[in-house]
């Protein structure tokens, strides 16, 4: 394979948090095992040098949870040594992970920068609004821990990036929450829509993200983005700079805004492989790297059955005047409990709403890079 990218599961399900919205909590809970443990350095050893030996071009190790950080720093000075030990061909290797920030100290933040890991650091914005739904096993917000964690990334020089879930009451406040990743001088935001779980009714619970609401948090954030951006104070918003590259010509590197699946390989504890970190379900299990290479696994029949259930797409989307920007957008967004088969977007009003208020500027950004 020209390269390949894996997001790297090693404490499986595990976490010292209960956010209220974790979509893998559901994940695990759906299938017949719900958590495959710690994974063993026998097994990071075989993916690692299975990795290396199968990619051509570049290979990449994204380390993701519940909480990576778990496995412990030695499991990553590990990873390391196996790196250099597997990489033969001296390809680029590129090693993130994302993290909700608990346990970073000066020791982890110093192995981070060493080795040129780039983190992303889940927050929800001020303290008010990170602590609704960012809690400890107590119950108790998490604010003060993230945001010492950031600080000792800074201190470290750290790379990283701001994770944050898009809430009802957070899309609600979204100027606010803008103003206060601006203030803090995060320069990297990436924020996520929260979904609800698989079998529960779009809307029902109080977390829940209505297209309304996101409509309104789109616009606001883009408003205080583009101003900021005119006046030569960037801020990396993901979901913007993805769109500004599509109207450029070029692809969108967030798979969820691609409107097709891909299978980029989600390994769990145990070595077993799933397409995708929304879908880490029985029916979707592509293989183990114990049984498999890497090439069979991600090139199989089920990960071909998954990539082409993606393909669908209703003739509303089809004649859509925003199609080649929205794409119809993830599928788990357009998947219903009581529909067969993906559909229209949840969020379709939404980003119509965002495109027709939006689409002019985004086209102004991507002609002063152009030019």
């Amino acid at each position: 394979m020209k390269s390949i990218s894996l997001l790297i599961k090693p404490a499986s399900g595990s976490c010292q948090l209960r956010c209220n919205y974790c979509f893998y909590k559901d994940v695990t809970t759906s299938r017949e095992i719900t958590n495959y443990g710690m994974m063993t350095h026998e097994t990071l050893e075989l993916l690692v040098q299975k990795a290396l030996s199968e990619s051509e071009e570049q290979c990449s190790f994204a380390f993701q949870g519940g909480e990576p950080t778990l496995a412990g720093l030695d499991f990553y000075r590990k990873l390391i040594s196996l790196q250099k030990k597997y990489n033969l061909r001296n390809i680029p290797i590129f090693n993130s992970l994302q993290t909700n920030g608990i346990v970073l100290d000066d020791e982890w933040c110093d192995f981070f920068t060493q080795n040129d890991f780039l983190i992303g650091l889940s927050l929800d914005g001020s303290k008010d609004i990170h602590d609704l739904n960012r809690v400890d096993t107590e119950g108790k917000g998490t604010f003060a821990r993230v945001i010492r964690s950031a600080e000792l990334m800074d201190k470290h020089k750290t790379e990283y990036n701001i994770l944050c879930v898009v809430t009802n009451e957070l899309a609600r406040r979204a100027e606010h929450v803008y103003k206060f990743f601006r203030e803090k001088g995060y320069r990297f935001i990436q924020f996520i829509p929260c979904i609800d779980d698989f079998d529960t009714k779009n809307g029902s619970k109080g977390f829940s993200l209505t297209p309304e609401r996101y409509a309104h948090f789109l616009k606001t954030f883009f408003d205080l983005w583009y101003t900021d951006l005119v006046n030569g104070r960037y801020m990396s918003v993901r979901h913007f700079d993805n769109w500004v590259q599509m109207l450029r010509g070029r692809p969108p590197e967030s798979c969820s805004m691609s409107g097709r699946c891909v299978a980029y390989g989600v390994v769990e504890a145990d070595g077993s492989v799933f397409p995708c970190d929304f879908y880490v379900l029985d029916k979707w299990k592509l293989g183990n790297i114990f049984e498999n290479s890497l090439t069979e696994i991600l090139t199989g029949p089920v990960a071909e059955e998954f990539v082409c259930a993606s393909y669908d797409m209703p003739d509303d989307c089809k004649r859509c005047e925003y199609l080649s920007l929205c794409r119809n957008g993830c599928r788990r967004d357009r998947e219903r409990p009581d529909v067969s088969k993906p559909t229209v977007n949840r969020y379709c009003s939404a980003y119509k709403e965002f495109f027709e208020y939006s689409t002019s500027r985004l086209v102004d950004v991507a002609n002063r890079l152009t030019n």
